[in-house]
């Protein structure tokens, strides 16, 4: 591995304006592709395999016009104080407004009319229209939007309170304030890290590229597929993040070669052997864990971790051909004024100080990482899953005050109503179940109200509305969920007929029962896999061991920290939040694979350069404080670039975005600082030579990849360590 990546170094280094126009060229294909999508990717999500989706697929199939593609958008229309919606005055105003509703956009399909639809409350106050369009919720205008807003704030200046909600509110998002914030923060820790603006700025532009070429693939695979609209959202968090990381590697190297005597070209041909070595192996655990979420076999989950691995995937080969072309470009200049200009002599760098802390007392350091790292954790046990509804929104949006209202005209369960489906090829057999599900529906104790029956043209397919009496995410409702399903169950025993049930309470617990089947066969895979990997670069067995459990406690810690802040409220206005709730479902897992994956870079990033000093003949404590002497620095900024990267995530809308870029963020300060840079070398210190053993009966059936440039053998002449241009001896 080592030699081929040092004769791709050396190549792009001699050919650099090659390079340089391949990628741009990759850039260019991959821009048009998305220029010539159309629309935007769904906001839905689709999860196969589980009752609430069987019950919505099947509404789909039997009731084709009930559930168009087409947007749509609950207005809430409250009377003033003191006034009845039925008055003379109120119910002219209100006749107005649906009267502008309709005439909004000619992209509307019909409006109702709470009068005649009698959706107006028992208090006779608050009353609400449904608006259906024709055309799909990304398919709208900014003009469709804008009319919209136009026509509600008119009728509120006439004294009702009108409120929205639904599909057709859901304007474009601008983005890039996120992926902005993380490219500051990064530049700044990349210049105080290399102290050259021709070195910070190398990372910088690689991710760029590849970042680019990655969101404008998803972006045209997002519109020609219907992905979920977060698709491209991870992958440019993920893709930045990894992007830098993986070029500072290959140049805080190239600059450590240059210090040792070598001259350019060879420099960023050894860097590219040795770091970018790393950079393939920690990139290939990364990838690993993302595809791996394909095994949950939820399409929204499968097509984030394939845009995310493909934006890894990217990143390495930017990082291993990209960045040795940029070197030839300024190979002095990437050095910095440092080098140019006598230095005193350097104090002992903090990684290396860092290092003896923890050799002389590591089992000390290694009890107090694991029980703050446990402490962290115990929030985990109070940890509530659900997907998001309009309640979770901020209270000054249009959507979460139309939630409100609702809630408090026709009560806490109508903005969680079941929907219960019942089915039959026999139309006797359907009508008979319907009314024996619907006299034991109606006799249970949290139910507040069940519609009528809505049968297809066909007769064999019906709709039974229940509105619970409590809020959809109590543990009554989630009760009456497995209730109907258990008095479903015993219908169908009598009468044939299917009953399924669905809605946001079923569908949250449905996918929580998922995911809880999915997460073991998930982690042994992946775990698994990326184990054979670390015991392929490490040769040994004990290390890949540490890696596994260490991502476990720095996960665990990451879900505690997300507990104690989105569900729990604390230091909320610190990360903007104004209000809490559930963990989005598809966040812990995904979480589980990212962090798996990142934690294996700073694994490979840190541990090879310990196994380096140690296969060139250094000691196994000796070994470690060399590591931490010429890794620590850079996984340092690394780290903090990553964390920064991800945190810049916090401030979007999303909510799914938003808990995970947090969620990520923590998890990359506990792996890279506690496990990685303490605990890490406090279990190499007290494993000593163990660590690097492998039973020779694996070592002989095992490739050696060379991983640590054992067969590049170049001399060079010696050179001061102080010489090292921006820090000392970074590798």
């Amino acid at each position: 591995m080592a030699t081929f990546l040092h004769r791709i170094g050396r190549r792009a280094f001699e050919r650099r304006w090659l390079v340089v126009l391949l990628w741009a060229v990759v850039l260019g294909v991959a821009g048009a592709a998305a220029a010539g999508s159309s629309g935007g990717g769904s906001s839905s999500v689709t999860l196969p395999g589980i009752e609430a989706q069987k019950a919505y697929d099947l509404l789909g199939k039997k009731f084709p016009a009930a559930n168009a593609d087409g947007a749509s958008a609950r207005v809430v229309v409250r009377a003033p104080d003191g006034q009845k919606l039925t008055g003379g005055t109120s119910r002219a105003e209100v006749k107005t407004l649906l009267k502008d509703l309709k005439d909004s956009s000619p992209r509307v399909a019909s409006v109702t009319d709470p009068y005649t639809a009698k959706t107006i409350s028992a208090d006779r106050t608050t009353g609400y229209a449904q608006v259906t369009y024709t055309a799909k919720a990304t398919d709208l205008t900014d003009a469709d939007h804008k009319h919209l807003d136009k026509v509600l704030e008119e009728a509120r200046d006439k004294g009702l309170t009108v409120e929205a909600s639904g599909s057709a509110l859901t304007a474009t998002e601008a983005g890039g304030s996120s992926e902005a914030i993380g490219f500051v923060l990064a530049a700044l820790i990349l210049v105080v890290t290399f102290g050259s603006f021709a070195a910070a700025g190398m990372p910088l532009a690689t991710a760029v590229v590849g970042v680019g070429i990655t969101i404008t693939s998803v972006t045209a695979l997002t519109a020609a597929l219907n992905l979920n609209s977060s698709t491209s959202a991870l992958a440019s968090m993920l893709g930045i993040a990894v992007g830098i990381d993986y070029a500072l590697f290959i140049v805080s190297r190239y600059r450590a070669e240059r210090a040792a005597g070598h001259d350019a070209r060879e420099a960023a041909a050894r860097a590219n052997g040795t770091a970018g070595s790393a950079v393939v192996f920690a990139g290939l655990t990364v990838v690993i864990a993302l595809v791996g979420l394909a095994v949950v076999n939820l399409p929204i989950l499968t097509a984030m971790g394939m845009a995310a691995a493909g934006a890894v995937v990217v990143a390495v080969l930017v990082a291993v051909t990209l960045v040795p072309a940029l070197l030839s470009l300024a190979p002095e200049r990437v050095l910095g004024r440092a080098r140019r200009r006598p230095k005193a002599p350097s104090k002992t760098p903090l990684g290396e100080r860092w290092a003896a802390f923890v050799l002389r007392r590591p089992w000390k350091v290694l009890l107090v990482s694991v029980a703050g790292l446990v402490l962290v954790a115990l929030p985990t046990t109070k940890l509530e899953l659900g997907l998001p509804d309009d309640g979770s929104k901020p209270p000054s949006t249009t959507e979460r005050k139309a939630y409100d209202m609702l809630t408090e005209a026709f009560g806490p369960g109508f903005n969680g109503p079941l929907t219960v489906v019942v089915n039959d090829t026999d139309p006797a057999a359907t009508k008979k179940a319907v009314g024996d599900l619907t006299d034991s529906i109606t006799g249970m104790k949290d139910v507040a109200a069940v519609t009528p029956a809505v049968y297809n043209p066909a007769g064999d397919t019906a709709i039974v509305t229940v509105v619970p009496k409590s809020a959809p995410t109590s543990e009554k409702t989630k009760t009456l969920v497995h209730d109907i399903r258990d008095r479903a169950a015993d219908t169908r025993a009598a009468t044939g007929a299917e009953g399924l049930v669905s809605g946001t309470t079923a569908l949250n617990l449905d996918v929580a029962a998922k995911f809880a089947q999915a997460i073991v066969p998930y982690l042994l895979l992946v775990v698994g896999l990326a184990f054979l990997v670390l015991i392929l670069v490490f040769r040994s067995v004990l290390v890949p061991l540490k890696a596994a459990v260490g991502f476990l406690l720095s996960v665990l810690a990451a879900f505690g920290a997300m507990v104690a802040v989105f569900q729990w409220g604390w230091f909320k206005d610190l990360f903007g939040l104004q209000t809490t709730g559930p963990i989005m479902s598809l966040v812990p897992i995904l979480t589980v694979g990212i962090v798996f994956g990142l934690a294996m870079d700073y694994q490979v990033f840190l541990v090879t350069r310990i196994r380096e000093s140690y296969v060139h003949g250094a000691g196994a404590r000796e070994a470690i404080t060399d590591g931490f002497r010429h890794s620590g620095k850079v996984v340092t900024a690394a780290a903090l670039i990553m964390t920064g990267v991800f945190g810049g995530f916090i401030g979007g809308d999303d909510a799914m975005i938003k808990s995970l870029g947090f969620g990520l963020a923590a998890a990359v300060l506990f792996d890279a600082f506690v496990v990685r840079m303490t605990i890490v070398p406090a279990v190499l210190a007290l494993l000593g030579d163990r660590a690097w053993s492998l039973p020779g009966w694996i070592d002989r059936r095992l490739p050696h990849v060379d991983i640590e440039g054992e067969k590049l053998a170049v001399p060079a002449s010696p050179a001061p360590a102080d010489t090292e241009a921006g820090f000392t001896h970074v590798g």
